[in-house]
C-alpha cells in the first residue's frame, strides 16, 4: 500500500511537483519532471573546466547567467577527478565516450544503462542499444545497473539481499515524462527497482548512485552535502 503527498513548488513552473511517498514500508522523495515545460540540464565543469562538486556552487555560477536552480541531483557515477566514468553529452556534445567495459561495481553490473533526452524526447536504453538513438541525442548520462529493462527488474536484484543504501534513480514514464527518485530509508536494489515498475509506473529505471546520492530543493529546505559530486542533472529558471 502506498502513500503519497505532494509539495507543490511556490517558485517555479506549475508544472514542478516533489512527492513525499510511502511504498512497501520505505519512504521516498520523488521529482517529476515534465519536460514540455521544464529545462532538464546536465552539469559537470564551469566555463574554466573546473568541477563544480556541489550544488551550491553549480547554482552560484548559475545565477550569475541569470538562472537558478529548482532541482538537482547527482548523474551518476565519476572518478577520483569528478569526470564521469562513462558517456557524457552535455549541451549536443559528446564529452566522454560510452563504457561498456566489465568489473567490478555497480557500474559494471550488466545490463548497465544510458539516460538520455533526444530529439523526440526522454529515453532510458540499455548501454549496447546506445547507438540506436545516438544521433538524435542532445543529453546522456551512462550508469548502472539499469534498474529496470523493458519492464523486467535486473535479472541479478534479489529481494532477499541485505545490502541497504541510501539510493537515487531515474525512471521514463514516456517521452515528457521523467522521474526521480531518492531513498529516505535505505533499501536494496530489489526493493528500489520495484518501487520504480510498480508504484512509479516506470518501463525503464535507471540507478544513479548510493551513498552519495544527494537532493537540491529549496522548496523541501533540502541541500544535500555528504559527498563532493562529479555530474549534476538539474531543472532551472530564470533568476528573479
Amino acid at each position: 500500500m502506498a502513500t503519497l503527498s505532494l509539495l507543490l513548488l511556490a517558485d517555479a513552473c506549475p508544472a514542478q511537483q516533489f512527492s513525499a511517498v510511502r511504498y512497501a514500508n520505505r519512504r521516498y522523495t520523488v521529482c517529476t519532471v515534465d519536460l514540455s515545460k521544464q529545462r532538464l540540464e546536465l552539469f559537470w565543469r564551469d566555463g574554466a573546466k573546473k568541477p563544480f562538486r556541489s550544488f551550491d556552487a553549480l547554482n552560484q555560477w548559475l545565477q550569475r547567467t541569470g538562472r537558478k536552480l529548482v532541482f538537482a541531483t547527482n548523474a551518476g557515477m565519476y572518478r577520483e577527478d569528478f569526470s564521469p566514468v562513462g558517456l557524457y553529452v552535455e549541451g549536443g556534445r559528446q564529452l566522454r565516450p560510452l563504457n561498456l567495459a566489465s568489473g567490478k561495481g555497480n557500474f559494471c553490473l550488466k545490463p548497465n544503462g544510458v539516460f538520455a533526452l533526444t530529439k523526440s524526447g526522454a529515453r532510458i536504453v540499455e548501454s549496447t542499444q546506445y547507438a540506436t538513438i545516438k544521433a538524435s541525442t542532445t543529453l546522456a548520462t551512462q550508469s548502472g545497473p539499469m534498474l529496470v529493462l523493458n519492464g523486467r527488474l535486473h535479472p541479478k536484484f534479489s529481494s532477499k539481499s541485505q545490502s541497504r543504501l541510501f539510493r537515487n534513480g531515474v525512471g521514463v514514464v514516456s517521452a515528457q515524462k521523467v522521474i526521480f527518485a531518492i531513498t529516505e530509508d535505505a533499501v536494496n536494489f530489489h526493493e528500489f527497482a520495484s518501487f520504480f515498475r510498480d508504484r512509479l509506473k516506470c518501463r525503464n529505471a535507471l540507478y544513479l548512485d548510493g551513498s552519495i546520492s544527494g537532493l537540491y530543493a529549496p522548496s523541501l529546505k533540502r541541500d544535500d552535502r555528504f559527498f563532493e559530486l562529479g555530474p549534476m542533472l538539474g531543472v532551472t529558471v530564470k533568476a528573479r
